[in-house]
């Protein structure tokens, strides 16, 4: 007996001891806080570069973020900004806008990031209704600061240089004052417009972003030697946490965009960065389908053959060829934001593309359910993201269908200076209600119908979901995007069409519109056969102008609803 315990315990031991297993145990200690975030990556990955952009200028090793960090810091103490104070900053996507933000919430100060899209109007109104003191800003949206509000600042700080624009004097005063956040103190006021267009401001603590840091690693474990590049809004939490805060626990460097992202601008990008990691909302990977790989594939009597009779090799070459437009070094390209498109989801799938799939609101910081790179499911969201319970409420026992409600160490503190609002998302026991309907398989996956408040009820008092109608529309060759609302207890479809579709410069003209009635019959007959009865369409209506959207590129549907608001 002892012959075959000595051994075994020499074997225990050194699986005790073996050093990769010390790294992870190490790895996966999770900051609670933004600042032991901070303090961590900054001491641990000191040499490494943390942020660039793509030319290679603006570069930050962690060591000197940390430093220009602490400097920004004292100089606000030196204008009174002092722990708690809100900290807003209005830029495109840059290496300083995490300065801007550590600056703030390391120090125990509130970051209040706005989006570059937001008009003079929600600019004023955020600044006000957060009770800002500071502000960085870009020179690119300095233009959008009203005159009333450069004066009620006590500082206006260029954050492509640090250089300050407006000051204070009589705020010089050295009186101001930081200290270490706790995990359940307010880090950042988040403003989105919702679904109602009502500009609500969530409330996020260090633990509900810290929280999603540690859910993030727990789907995918990115590391020191990774890549990311950042195409999306960092002032939106998708990007902030996932591609901005996640690759600084990791110890990874982010790559930004001197200039807008472009076809133009980020093919070469991806070319020369060949990034590891990227977050994007479906828009950018429906459009590479419809306007590159679709059109390819239905002009080449080689690939239609081949797609039908020999498919492991045409997506294998297909899906070769999208990986290596991307940089050919992916192992995760995240998708949410909004549903993507089925077909193309399938499309991904086969062609092995690493591909994940994130569901989230800003209330939640914002992840709820994932579907992580070779776990996904044609049209599902995924499970429950680690450490976050959901479930479905007031589920119809006909068919399965549910809200959507989650409670976790995600869920916000609640909408700022708006308790009503809160109370009537967050119930008794903690759990926040999405508005988000959806179905669970057996395998504990989720699927999205619809929105609760999009819901349009049918003749016989059957739930229609737009979303799904759309769905099939945005098929449809020709058509770019489209919206169904209900007008008249009649569905109709306001679409989108490429721009090869229709001259709108012939506007006026009778063959213009002979044109125009022809596509509309034409699409309306062709999407009517694949819908069910009670979804039929009985109205397409051409937009003119492409629609109104949010950061992450849904369409503002409030903007629609009545007839009036209908941009032609």
């Amino acid at each position: 007996m002892r012959k075959h315990k000595h051994p075994y315990r020499i074997r225990k031991i050194f699986v005790r001891l073996n050093p990769k297993r010390i790294f992870r145990a190490y790895r996966d200690h999770y900051p609670k806080t933004l600042r032991e975030l901070f303090e961590n990556s900054t001491e641990r990955y000191a040499k490494r570069s943390m942020s660039q952009y793509v030319e290679g200028s603006n570069r930050y090793t962690y060591a000197s973020f940390r430093d220009v960090c602490d400097r920004e810091s004292m100089r606000l103490s030196r204008f009174g900004i002092s722990a708690g104070d809100r900290v807003a900053i209005l830029s495109q996507n840059m290496p300083n806008w995490t300065v801007a933000f550590f600056t703030a919430t390391a120090f125990g100060r509130v970051a209040v990031p706005i989006l570059p899209d937001s008009s003079e109007n929600e600019i004023t109104n955020i600044l006000n209704h957060s009770e800002s003191k500071v502000i960085f800003i870009s020179q690119r949206l300095l233009p959008k600061l009203s005159e009333e509000c450069i004066k009620r600042l006590t500082l206006v700080i260029d954050i492509e240089t640090f250089e300050i624009i407006k000051k204070e004097k009589e705020s010089f005063q050295c009186d101001g004052w930081v200290r270490t956040p706790s995990a359940d103190e307010l880090a950042a006021i988040i403003y989105t417009s919702g679904t109602t267009g009502k500009a609500k401001g969530v409330m996020l603590s260090h633990r509900n972003i810290c929280q999603n840091i540690m859910a993030s690693h727990k789907a995918e474990r990115c590391n020191k030697k990774d890549r990311f590049m950042s195409i999306l809004p960092m002032a939106h939490t998708y990007e902030m946490v996932i591609g901005c805060l996640y690759p600084i626990y990791a110890g990874a460097c982010v790559y930004y965009l001197s200039k807008p992202a472009s076809p133009s601008v980020l093919m070469p990008a991806m070319k020369k960065v060949r990034p590891t990691v990227m977050c994007a909302v479906p828009l950018i990977i429906e459009k590479v389908y419809r306007k590159s790989i679709a059109p390819t594939v239905q002009n080449s009597r080689t690939l239609r053959w081949m797609q039908k009779n020999l498919p492991w090799l045409f997506y294998r070459l297909v899906g070769g060829r999208l990986y290596k437009s991307f940089g050919g070094k992916l192992h995760f390209f995240g998708v949410g934001g909004s549903k993507l498109d089925s077909t193309v989801e399938a499309f991904l799938k086969k062609c092995h593309f690493p591909y994940a799939i994130g569901y989230g609101l800003t209330e939640c910081a914002p992840l709820v359910c994932n579907a992580m790179v070779g776990r996904t499911a044609v049209g599902s969201i995924g499970i429950p993201s680690y450490k976050v319970e959901v479930k479905l409420a007031n589920v119809n026992p006909e068919n399965g269908e549910g809200e959507i409600v989650c409670r976790g160490d995600n869920v916000m503190l609640g909408y700022y200076k708006d308790p009503e609002r809160t109370m009537q998302v967050i119930d008794d026991d903690g759990w926040f209600h999405t508005n988000d309907v959806a179905v669970e398989d057996k395998y504990g996956n989720f699927y999205i119908k619809g929105r609760l408040n999009n819901t349009i009820l049918g003749p016989s008092g059957e739930n229609i979901y737009p979303e799904e109608i759309e769905q099939v529309i945005n098929n449809e060759e020709g058509v770019s995007e489209s919206l169904v609302v209900e007008r008249d207890g009649k569905l109709v479809a306001l679409v989108k069409f490429e721009d090869n579709v229709l001259d709108w410069n012939l506007e006026g003209e009778e063959r213009f519109y002979e044109t125009l009635q022809a596509r509309q019959k034409a699409l309306m007959q062709s999407i009517n056969k694949l819908l069910g009865k009670n979804s039929q369409v009985s109205e397409v209506d051409a937009m003119k102008e492409p629609f109104e959207k949010n950061a992450t590129q849904k369409i503002r549907r409030f903007l629609y609803k009545d007839n009036n608001n209908t941009k032609k």
